[in-house]
């Protein structure tokens, strides 16, 4: 914090996978309206002079770029990658991952070099909440659900009802299967269970959380956004025709839809849980099950989209109620660290 009082804010990101609708944009533009932000400045791992930080080598130094007040989305990224200057984390008195799903190493890497508690989300909660077996925690709240890690185990369960696959790590519909009783579906190639049986062996050596498909996909997955303890935003994510991913990079559409009774009970259950472990900013996904009821079945904890997208469809400022439950955590909590 510098002699004013005020924070200085150090955002880790990854412009190359950036997209129109990213919500980093307009979050930073918010967080510098606050009386309390010193300064913000943003390193990418997509600059080339940053690659051994974001790979966990070298000394922590990075080189970060001071963003102005129309700071927006160029396709081209160049603006990451000019008027850059040398800095290491522990200058700041905040440090904002907002990048895809980072690496054990990297967040290791990066807790040797930054005080943990004051980064956002902090490392060991990510590692812990981003992984898809984080969901056993709450299994009152999703669809039935088990580990796999044979063929056997997944047999079994497929011959009881239809299910999908996910990987541990996977993000953005990118890995999911869909399995009945004789048939596969990756994304939207369909084949028999016996042609698919030896990539199925291959993928099932990391495990994979098998989870009861539910026909009511249809209806769509929504997306609710939590910072701070508190629901910013919600979006509808419903799929394209033909599909049964959600996803937008699958091909889905958003639109507005705000939390029901049971999703606001979902987030009264997982928020603590989530705050335990560090975690300020996450999503949490849910879908209709066989009793027109939404259950969870996914939550977020490493980059979580949405906020953008919620506010487009919804015409409510959920980036700017993102931002304000950002600056309540981190005056209560990093302030607290002076």
């Amino acid at each position: 914090m510098n002699t004013e009082g005020k924070y200085r804010i150090l955002i880790l990101t990854d412009h190359k996978a950036h997209h129109p609708k990213e919500s980093l944009y307009p979050l930073l533009r918010e967080m510098r309206k606050h009386p309390s932000c010193g300064s913000i400045e943003v390193a990418s791992k997509g600059a080339e002079v940053n690659r051994d930080f974001f790979k966990g080598r070298g000394k922590g130094m990075i080189y970060s770029t001071l963003p102005g007040p129309h700071f927006r989305y160029q396709s081209s990224g160049k603006q990451f990658e000019r008027r850059l200057r040398a800095v290491h984390p522990s200058e700041f008195d905040v440090v904002l991952l907002r990048q895809g799903r980072p690496k054990p190493k990297f967040l290791h890497f990066l807790t040797q070099h930054a005080d943990a508690a004051r980064i956002i989300n902090r490392p060991e909660g990510i590692l812990e909440a981003g992984s898809k077996q984080f969901l056993l925690t709450f299994p009152e709240l999703c669809p039935p659900m088990r580990i796999c890690r044979s063929i056997e185990e997944v047999e079994s369960l497929k011959n009881t009802f239809p299910i999908v696959l996910k990987p541990f790590f996977g993000s953005g519909g990118k890995g999911i299967l869909r399995i009945s009783e004789e048939e596969v579906w990756d994304g939207l190639r369909r084949e028999s269970w016996q042609n698919y049986l030896p990539r199925l062996e291959k993928k099932l050596k990391k495990g994979l959380l098998a989870m009861k498909y539910l026909p009511n996909v249809e209806q769509g997955d929504k997306r609710i956004i939590v910072v701070n303890g508190q629901i910013t935003g919600s979006a509808l994510r419903l799929p394209a025709k033909g599909s049964w991913l959600c996803n937008v990079s699958q091909g889905g559409s958003e639109t507005a839809s705000p939390p029901d009774e049971n999703e606001r009970r979902i987030a009264e259950i997982v928020t603590p849980e989530m705050q335990r472990r560090g975690v300020v900013i996450f999503g949490f996904d849910t879908l209709v099950d066989d009793n027109g009821q939404r259950v969870l079945s996914e939550i977020n904890a490493a980059n979580p989209g949405g906020m953008l997208p919620a506010q487009l469809s919804s015409g409510e400022p959920v980036v700017r109620r993102s931002a304000r439950e950002l600056w309540k955590y981190i005056q209560l909590h990093i302030g607290a660290l002076r």
